[in-house]
């Protein structure tokens, strides 16, 4: 889900570190890797293959880190991890590298770019074992095996509930109370050029209100002061006030709440923050075979086993995303305070990838301007 995706970067990677090292043993951690950008999971004979990914990829000695090195000892297969930036730069990468490609698998191509993807070919389809516990919801958007759908999360609006409350405000609970003018100044947001969740959150606008009517709405978001930020980490751990800054309305994700439940200084009892949940945007993650690889029959079996309930039910305290398979159990902190909307927004795949620059330039021009 770019940062993110659903990406916590920087800060909550250092966390989730910190977290997973507590309970790891010390064969655990002499397989650790000690890069994270080029990074060996465990040394076996016979195939190695590279697995792309973003650069939120969870650090050594977490939990996802744990299965890829189960993955190596139960079949052999050694796994390098190469960062290659956030999603939109791995795209680039991996077009610029079709049918050439610097690994054997990617991992982090999201639903807003999957088609783009899809028609670059640089992806070479394989309908995954597994692939069946997927809802079609999922794998309809990479109908032919594409790609393989690994996780999902909603970027939505999330608020401070003590500053709120502080400011005798109600939460807000829709896209049109965010430009009303109780809410002026309250709201910070993320440049979509520069940022996944920002994207996602211009997209639920242009869902609400129309390819020509998403243009007003933001208008109207301007005159009522929303402040725009290049990323996630600024607009969340900088600008948001329950991290210390003045706005208590911050675009950001469903599984933000149980993220601050889990790492809060004092043991709680109750999410210090909520989710708009009217605002949220569906995005799911793929996993692909890279076309031109040396390694096919490797590279489908990391798939295979990426959609594992094992691998799965390790996705979300690691990369704080939903998994994939339905029959992956989750935590009980995001069972209880994370937000999954029975109806989320989305965009056909097809018709974003017509309309993102346009969409862009348009929204660069109205908000930036």
């Amino acid at each position: 889900m770019s940062p993110t995706p659903i990406r916590f970067t920087a800060i909550a990677t250092a966390a989730l570190v910190t977290l997973a090292a507590c309970g790891e043993s010390d064969d655990a951690a002499e397989t650790a890797a000690t890069d994270v950008a080029s990074t060996d999971i465990a040394t076996a004979d016979g195939a190695s293959i590279t697995l792309v990914a973003y650069e939120s990829f969870p650090s050594e000695g977490t939990q996802v880190n744990e299965e890829l090195a189960r993955f190596t000892a139960e079949n052999g297969i050694e796994v390098e991890i190469l960062i290659a930036g956030d999603t939109g730069t791995m795209l680039s990468k991996a077009e610029l590298t079709a049918g050439n490609p610097e690994g054997d698998v990617m991992w982090g191509i999201d639903s807003t770019f999957i088609s783009r993807a899809v028609g670059s070919e640089i992806f070479e389809p394989y309908l995954a074992n597994g692939r069946d516990s997927i809802p079609t919801d999922l794998t309809d958007l990479a109908p032919d095996g594409e790609a393989t759908p690994v996780d999902f999360g909603d970027v939505c609006v999330n608020y401070d509930i003590a500053a709120l409350d502080e400011l005798g405000v109600e939460p807000p609970t829709s896209l049109d109370d965010l430009a009303d003018a109780a809410y002026r100044d309250l709201l910070v947001v993320q440049n979509p050029a520069s940022s996944s969740p920002g994207l996602a959150f211009l997209l639920a606008t242009v869902d609400e209100y129309g390819e020509d009517g998403w243009q007003d709405y933001w208008t109207s978001l301007v005159d009522n002061g929303v402040e725009v930020v290049d990323g996630w980490t600024a607009a969340y751990y900088e600008r948001f006030s329950y991290a210390g800054g003045n706005r208590p309305l911050v675009v950001s994700y469903g599984s933000s709440p149980p993220f601050e439940v889990l790492f809060a200084e004092t043991e709680l009892d109750a999410a210090p923050t909520g989710v708009v949940e009217s605002t949220c945007y569906r995005q799911v993650e793929f996993a692909g075979v890279l076309a031109g690889t040396e390694q096919p029959e490797a590279a489908q079996q990391l798939i295979d086993f990426m959609i594992t309930p094992e691998f799965q039910e390790a996705l979300p305290l690691d990369v704080f995303v939903f998994p994939a398979n339905a029959d992956a159990e989750l935590d009980p902190v995001f069972t209880e305070f994370a937000v999954i909307p029975e109806v989320s927004r989305e965009i056909e795949p097809g018709t974003i990838d017509a309309n993102r620059e346009t969409w862009i330039d348009e929204w660069t021009d109205l908000v930036l301007g």
